[in-house]
């Protein structure tokens, strides 16, 4: 075994999703976009279409990269739906990073609290800069709290805001 991908079931709209994900993630500022990219589609045939309720020729898979991470999308039907037990968490570098992501799948989504949204298509994203993790694990229990904090006050996360008040004395 090479990797283990995530498969997100969609109702009709995997290839929706994968154009904007890959959208997303490919102009992150600073990216060179190779990362992230469809990678192939396969379509429902008459077989697969009798058994799935799902219009022949539409599409049935498509797999494509974010940031080097390959995922499958598939148009499986209304059975199941996505709730926030998983999400996917995308660790930024910068603030631009965490904003152009934030602002680009919470649109037609809902942001929630910590760093949290669902996108128009209902998959949750924790939008994360990577120092929270040193931030909220410092050895001074005093100053990780105070980043915890000022952490469970915001929706989009705003580094800065996270670095004051872990500094704060």
């Amino acid at each position: 075994m090479r990797t283990i991908n995530p498969c997100l079931w969609f109702n009709g709209q995997a290839e929706e999703a994968a154009n904007l994900y890959v959208s997303a993630f490919s102009t992150i500022p600073g990216s060179n976009g190779e990362d992230s990219k469809i990678l192939e589609m396969a379509r429902y045939g008459p077989s697969g279409a009798a058994v799935s309720n799902q219009p022949e020729g539409s599409v049935m898979t498509v797999s494509f990269l974010l940031r080097g991470q390959e995922f499958m999308g598939l148009n499986g039907g209304p059975e199941f739906t996505f709730n926030e037990a998983v999400s996917l968490m995308a660790m930024c570098d910068s603030q631009e990073e965490v904003d152009h992501l934030w602002d680009r799948l919470s649109e037609g989504g809902e942001p929630g609290p910590c760093g949290w949204l669902k996108d128009r298509f209902g998959v949750s994203w924790q939008v994360v800069p990577r120092v929270l993790s040193e931030l909220i694990a410092d050895p001074d229990p005093a100053a990780a709290e105070r980043a915890m904090s000022a952490m469970l006050q915001m929706k989009k996360l705003d580094i800065e805001a996270l670095r004051r008040a872990h500094d704060a004395a």
